[in-house]
């Protein structure tokens, strides 16, 4: 371009001739010309003939494999490296870019770039929300991790929920929906939603999905109506697909650093908040996000309360009274050993029911081979093998009242020392913790540290209850009643 115009101003301006200017730039007489005489200002190579030495006579084949891919359903087109290698099997003796070439310009000439154009939809206050994952990275106490993201947007006023969470099963999608819903006070008539494998278990033709039974029961239970989007059709969920995007930029960017998902998830919610009501809503440019999603409120669902939004799955319990799941064991109580429970998985715990007795609840874990005790499951073993009190790895590092503590490092110097811990600990199966303690602390300040004492302050602190009814047989039942006159043992005394 830059030669063009000094050539122009040379033969125009200056009023060289093309001689001149041929010399003077060093150029050929024939470009002069061309560039004064065109009038042009730029000029193109265009190929009148392109020669395809290799793939010429391949054209047709390649037209029909072309025109038979587009036909297909977008999740069962091939990739151009799989049609090239079609035509190759072929006889097909030249190279990919050819190939490629080709089939950019035989997408443009069949009108293929109309597919990137989408309609704009509108929604009514309260008609859809959408879902969805994202995966980000981020450093949670001093460790880099992959947390994984849901986000659930309300379709009219475009609020966004985020929350992070260790993995995207099934749990977690319920408990993503409850806190999202809790959120809001209330949910949408329709859940948009791709074909993810925690809701959708089979794809039919259009919208025919088989969902999964929990999840149904969760879109029961708060009234929704799911609906799932075509496969790789993203547009039809475009609001959460852009929503990922932009708390990317804004919320994870630079690297987020915490102490714990609690602290995080916190965080985010704030977040969330604070960026809608300070950005216009983009229909409505006189109102906030969050002053529609205020108006917005009162056509949601109401909120029908948390869904018990567990995944179930049998296990055995050891001998050592373990459960195993997940890569990691939890202690159930003594009585549960022998026979068969049923772990609920949620989010942030682990619940483990046996004939419908919840047997163990302990926090999630979501690391790999550990083991999570809970010491008072091993409480009515200990009345058998009190010596285990000293060793056993439930009680390492046991944290027990203050009282408690207490009596239980004064008592470790007696020879029977165990047997009497264990006597206390016994008690708080039957009376509980706070009584024992109590008590711990009574028979303390008085300078005793004996469990006898401790077991009879709990027994003298017991509701004796109503005294028992005794029935008086008939043949017992007084005629007359005594009259009470003690001077009659005064004529006693005279008589003798």
């Amino acid at each position: 371009m830059e030669t063009i115009g000094r050539i122009r101003r040379e033969g125009f301006l200056k009023g060289k001739t093309i001689r001149e200017i041929a010399r003077d730039l060093r150029l050929s007489r024939n470009t002069v010309r061309k560039v004064l005489r065109s009038g042009e200002t730029s000029f193109e190579y265009e190929r009148s003939i392109q020669p395809r030495p290799k793939l010429g006579r391949w054209t047709a084949e390649l037209d029909d494999l072309l025109t038979s891919n587009v036909s297909k359903a977008a999740r069962e087109q091939l990739t151009l490296i799989r049609l090239f290698e079609e035509l190759r099997d072929r006889g097909y003796a030249g190279g990919y870019d050819a190939v490629r070439r080709y089939a950019r310009r035989w997408s443009k000439a069949h009108g293929q770039a109309v597919a990137a154009a989408f309609v704009p939809l509108s929604f009514a206050p309260g008609e859809a929300y959408q879902f969805d994952w994202s995966h980000e990275v981020v450093v949670l106490n001093g460790v880099t991790v992959i947390v994984k993201v849901a986000h659930v947007r309300l379709c009219h006023s475009r609020l966004p929920f985020v929350r992070a969470y260790p993995r995207e099963t099934q749990e977690m999608v319920f408990d993503a929906h409850d806190r999202a819903f809790a959120f809001f006070k209330g949910t949408c008539r329709r859940g948009i939603y791709d074909n993810m494998k925690t809701a959708v278990e089979a794809v039919f033709i259009g919208k025919e999905r088989l969902y999964n039974r929990r999840f149904l029961q969760m879109c029961s239970h708060y009234l929704v109506d799911p609906v799932a989007c075509t496969p790789a059709s993203g547009w039809e969920k475009g609001q959460v697909e852009n929503q990922v995007g932009l708390v990317r930029e804004r919320f994870f960017t630079p690297r987020l650093r915490f102490r714990s998902y609690e602290e995080m998830n916190a965080w985010l919610l704030d977040k969330c908040v604070a960026y809608a009501k300070v950005h216009r809503h983009p229909e409505l440019a006189d109102q906030t996000i969050w002053q529609v999603f205020e108006t917005e409120r009162t056509q949601l669902v109401p909120y029908a309360g948390r869904f018990d939004g567990f995944h179930g799955v049998p296990a055995s319990v050891s001998k050592t009274c373990l459960v195993r799941f997940d890569n990691n064991k939890y202690s159930v109580t003594a009585n549960a050993v022998g026979r068969p429970v049923e772990v609920h998985a949620y989010a942030d715990r682990i619940v483990i029911r046996q004939d419908g007795q919840i047997v163990g609840d302990h926090p999630r874990s979501f690391d790999r081979g550990e083991t999570i005790y809970d010491p008072w499951h091993y409480v009515p073993v200990l009345v058998r093998k009190p010596g285990a009190l000293r060793n056993g790895a439930p009680f390492k590092d046991w944290v027990l009242p203050a009282a408690m503590e207490r009596l239980r490092r004064k008592l470790a110097g007696a020879d029977d020392g165990n047997r009497q811990m264990v006597d206390i600990l016994t008690a708080v199966l039957t009376d509980g913790l706070p009584a024992v303690e109590g008590a711990c602390a009574e028979a303390l300040s008085h300078g005793v540290h004996s469990a006898d004492v401790v077991l009879n302050i709990l027994a003298r602190h017991r509701d004796p209850g109503p005294a028992a009814a005794i029935l008086t047989p008939a043949a017992l039942m007084l005629r007359h009643a005594p009259i009470a006159d003690c001077t009659r043992y005064d004529s006693l005394r005279s008589s003798l």
